[in-house]
């Protein structure tokens, strides 16, 4: 299990390559959801989500030898993108693995940041082409299967409890891989006890849910359209600790989570990606079981959708 010192020791490693993301109060959410919550804005990441924060811990962990040799990722399209970008400024070579239904503006960032980019038929052809290069020598930046990765991403956590301006009861996090609500969830716990932590998923990006429903991590087929919560299976380590620090799991449709998007630009002022907007609806559900005392934080991951992705999804659903 990752603890606090391990995420203390990421958060020095990391400081001055990454951002320390705002923590607000958000008025306009707050009389949305009719409870007081306060937003962490890792929109406003270096590269767009929090990402960069664990895959930088990794490539600063590096050998001479292992910089020299090149790095190797697999990516729904944010850990791609923060991986090139922070390979690039480190010095290191990086070469980054997507799926054909990444986003566009994914697969443009991390070749205009110079990493060599591998496009596949699906997630699962994904992993297995970063396996095969990790065996040709290649180090792999595992997006979730890490503790490095880990505690990077609980850096989230440890900013949120240290920064919120009023005690939070009830925090929300998106589920891909799980990284960061595994590594948020040890950050919050141990600085805010008796904080509760509710885990996000999309129909059809169930990973968690799944191996919480069977016992352990197992292969799921993936539909969703949020490519950014697309894992194909969760890991060992990131099952262990929603298991342990994790209230539950909540599954809300694709639509609701765009619907939560156009919600986060309308009432929240903030651009954000529906694996962010999942957690709006995900919220109200909380609160029906917690009651209306709660105090809510939401980390808003990532914003790299574009406006024409988000628009299409929306007409696709018929949503305003």
């Amino acid at each position: 299990m990752i603890g606090i010192s391990d995420i203390e020791a990421a958060a020095r490693l990391i400081a001055g390559h990454v951002v320390r993301t705002p923590t607000v109060e958000s008025p306009g959410l707050s009389a949305l959801l009719g409870v007081p919550v306060t937003a962490k804005l890792e929109v406003l990441q270096r590269t767009g989500s929090f990402k960069a924060r664990g895959a930088t811990a990794k490539l600063l962990s590096l050998s001479e030898a292992d910089r020299a040799a090149g790095v190797v990722a697999v990516s729904g399209g944010n850990h791609a993108i923060s991986v090139a970008v922070m390979a690039e400024a480190l010095g290191v070579k990086a070469t980054v693995v997507m799926a054909k239904s990444a986003p566009a503006r994914a697969v443009e960032i991390a070749e205009a940041a110079g990493a060599t980019v591998r496009l596949t038929d699906t997630m699962d052809d994904a992993f297995s082409l970063m396996s095969r290069l990790q065996a040709d020598g290649l180090t792999m930046v595992h997006p979730f299967d890490d503790p490095l990765v880990v505690a990077g991403q609980g850096t989230v956590g440890l900013e949120l409890a240290d920064d919120a301006s009023t005690e939070i009861t009830d925090v929300l996090v998106s589920i891909g891989g799980g990284a960061l609500i595994s590594g948020a969830a040890a950050a919050l716990h141990a600085r805010l006890p008796g904080v509760r932590i509710w885990g996000v998923e999309t129909e059809g990006a169930q990973a968690m849910s799944e191996a919480l429903a069977t016992g352990g991590p197992k292969p799921v087929q993936l539909s969703s359209i949020v490519s950014t919560l697309s894992a194909p299976t969760v890991s060992r380590i990131t099952y262990d600790h929603v298991t342990a620090l994790v209230s539950d799991v909540l599954v809300v449709s694709d639509a609701e989570a765009v619907q939560g998007t156009l919600d986060l630009a309308n009432h929240a002022k903030v651009w954000a990606e529906p694996a962010a907007g999942c957690l709006l609806p995900a919220a109200r559900r909380v609160l029906e079981r917690v009651g209306g005392e709660a105090r809510l934080g939401l980390v808003l991951c990532g914003g790299n959708a574009t406006t024409a992705d988000v628009m299409s999804w929306a007409e696709r659903f018929n949503l305003r």
